[in-house]
C-alpha cells in the first residue's frame, strides 16, 4: 500500500514523487504492475509480480509511507546493503517517511514525535492475512473498494502499534503540553456533535486563540478545523460501520447541520455517499 493518492497511469511530470520513486524502483527491478487502485484517505493499493530469481530492491527516499507483503515467492530478493536477508511468502517490509494522524488518537503521542521502522522482511501473521485479504477483493467495484479501505485502515492501525517508534531527531518546540493536548483530545471528542469554536478551545487549553492555533497545528499536525472535520467524519463512519441510526440521527451525532450537509461532507471525504458506504460494509 502506497499513502499518496496516485495515478499510474498519469505522465510522471503529474504523479506525486512518492509513486514515481516506488514505481521508478519495482520498474527497474524487472517487475510489473498487475492491478492498482486509488482508494481515497491518501490511500493507493496495487499488485506487482517479478519473475527474476534474483534482486536487488534499492529505494531511494520513497517520500511516503510504503508497505510492501509477498504473496508468493521472493526467496532470493534482497535489499540493497542488507545482504542475506531475503523475502518469501507473507513477509512485510516498511518504508517510512512521513506519519499519520493516528498518532495522537491510537497512541496518545504527537505525530511529530513519531515514525514507522524501517523494517525488510519482518513477519506479522495478521496484517500478511489482511494483504491477503486485501488482493482477494475486487477493486472495479464500488462495495469491494470501500471494503479495500476500511481494511486498509485496519492495516495502518496495526502497523502503527507495532512499528511506531519515537524519531531520535524530534524537536517538540513550539507545541502544547501533553496535558493540554489531551485535554483537547478529549473536549474536541466529547463535544463533536455541538458547534465548535477557536475560542472555546483556547479556554479548554487556557491559550489566547493565536497561540492555540499555532500550537494546535505543531502537536496535532493539522489545523484545529481540519483535526475536528477528521474526527467528525471518523465517527461517522464507525456509526454507520456499527449501528443502523437514521442518518439524520448520523448527522447530528458528529455535529452536521443537517443530512444533506453530512452527505454532502462525507461524500467529499471518503468518496461515496454514506448509504453506500454502509451497504458496502454490510451493515
Amino acid at each position: 500500500m502506497n499513502a499518496t493518492p496516485p495515478v499510474p497511469v498519469m505522465p510522471a511530470t503529474d504523479t506525486p514523487f512518492g509513486l514515481q520513486s516506488v514505481c521508478h524502483t519495482l520498474s527497474s527491478a524487472d517487475a510489473h504492475m498487475d492491478r492498482f487502485a486509488w482508494l481515497g484517505d491518501r490511500l493507493a493499493i496495487a499488485v506487482w509480480t517479478r519473475d527474476t530469481k534474483e534482486s536487488e530492491t534499492v529505494y531511494e527516499r520513497p517520500g511516503h509511507h510504503t508497505l510492501s507483503c509477498y504473496l508468493d515467492g521472493g526467496y532470493r530478493t534482497e535489499r540493497q546493503k542488507m545482504p542475506g536477508h531475503y523475502g518469501a511468502p507473507s513477509r512485510l517490509c516498511a518504508l517510512p517517511e512521513h506519519f499519520t494522524q493516528r498518532a495522537v488518537q491510537e497512541l496518545d503521542r504527537e505525530p511529530r514525535e513519531l515514525t514507522l521502522a524501517d523494517r525488510t522482511y519482518f513477519e506479522d501473521a495478521r496484517i500478511a492475512g489482511l494483504c491477503q485479504s486485501l488482493v482477494n477483493e475486487d477493486w472495479q467495484n464500488p462495495d469491494g473498494l470501500l471494503r479495500t479501505n476500511e481494511t486498509a485502515h485496519e492495516v495502518l492501525s496495526l502497523l502503527l502499534r507495532s512499528q511506531g517508534v519515537r524519531r531520535s531527531d524530534a524537536s517538540l518546540k513550539g507545541g502544547l503540553s501533553v496535558a493540554a493536548r489531551r485535554r483537547l483530545r478529549d473536549y474536541i471528542e466529547s463535544h463533536l456533535a455541538q458547534t465548535l469554536t477557536l475560542g472555546e478551545l483556547a479556554g479548554v487549553a487556557a491559550l489566547s486563540e493565536f497561540h492555540l492555533a499555532r500550537m494546535f497545528r505543531a502537536s496535532f499536525g493539522l489545523p484545529p478545523a481540519a483535526w475536528i472535520a477528521q474526527q467528525r467524519v471518523e465517527r461517522a463512519r464507525t456509526l454507520l460501520r456499527t449501528t443502523t441510526l437514521p442518518l439524520a440521527q448520523v448527522a447530528e451525532q458528529c455535529g452536521y447541520a443537517n443530512a444533506s450537509h453530512f452527505s454532502h461532507r462525507f461524500r467529499d471525504s471518503v468518496g461515496v455517499a454514506p448509504t453506500v458506504f454502509r451497504q458496502a460494509v454490510g451493515v
